[in-house]
């Protein structure tokens, strides 16, 4: 059994079929289709309820291990040479309301997302409610020829939430939907906006980490260059080994680290 299926067992079945219910009262449907999603989440059990809408439903346990991850990110954080910047959200509920609102404020500054509908509590669970994006699919699963056609588009909007003050904080493959040709964005964490500068090169080496080895590493510095400048680039660098270290981001470090330089080499 995948670690994922165990994780949705912490929120019993019994419970599950409650917020099904609930989500049907408050929206006046007398039943609810529902299909799991066998996506690449740890920290909710996500769903989709009549094609229609995409659900995440948040236990105590999931947020227990928001809490633990984000340890973990700070430790990463400080062995890169900088104060941790992950920010713990305490409680389901608070999980769920942080993505519902990062999601309308990445909207707000025209970067393509779900439309947020609400966030809710029920039995103690969080439940975050956005549009489902039918047909789309994530990066990993592009082609290379869609890849290299997405990357700049990813790295534009990038520089977009950066520019609007805003840091994503968990930029991985899974968290960017691709959906006619255009990279939507899902799963913004919670950063201390006192240290946004740093979170700000952390997404950018994750966003290289996500690219690189579906384009190249040249390729996906090259997609940068169009929005960041190589003092960026090489602020960025100095992530690239806490990123690499994720187990959802594997790529060649070495590579893309070499590419950044030799960009800051030429533009000395």
């Amino acid at each position: 059994m995948s670690v994922r299926r165990l994780l949705r067992r912490t929120v019993p079945q019994d419970d599950l079929e409650e917020v099904f219910r609930e989500f049907a009262d408050r929206y006046g449907l007398e039943a609810v289709r529902v299909e799991f999603l066998e996506a690449d989440n740890w920290l909710s059990v996500p769903c989709v309820v009549a094609d229609r809408w995409f659900l995440k439903v948040i236990s105590e346990t999931h947020a227990l291990l928001h809490g633990l991850m984000t340890t973990g990110r700070n430790l990463g954080a400080l062995s890169s040479g900088v104060p941790g910047f992950f920010e713990h959200l305490e409680t389901p509920y608070e999980m769920a309301v942080h993505e519902l609102e990062a999601t309308r404020r990445i909207r707000e500054i025209g970067v393509a997302a779900p439309e947020p509908v609400e966030a809710f509590e029920h039995l103690g669970h969080g439940v975050v409610v956005l549009e489902y994006l039918g047909g789309f699919r994530p990066l990993p699963a592009l082609d290379r020829g869609t890849a290299e056609v997405v990357a700049p588009q990813v790295f534009d909007s990038l520089a977009r939430m950066h520019a609007a003050g805003l840091a994503h904080g968990d930029l991985r493959g899974e968290n960017v939907l691709v959906l006619d040709g255009v990279p939507y964005f899902i799963d913004a964490t919670s950063v201390d906006p006192r240290a946004v500068e740093d979170a700000r090169a952390y997404d950018l080496a994750c966003a290289l980490g996500s690219l690189a080895p579906h384009v190249g590493a040249r390729a996906a510095v090259d997609a940068a260059l169009a929005h960041y400048d190589p003092a960026d680039l090489l602020r960025a660098r100095t992530f690239l080994g806490f990123v690499n270290l994720r187990p959802d981001l594997a790529f060649d470090g070495s590579a893309v680290r070499g590419e950044i330089e030799k960009v800051a080499a030429t533009a000395e």
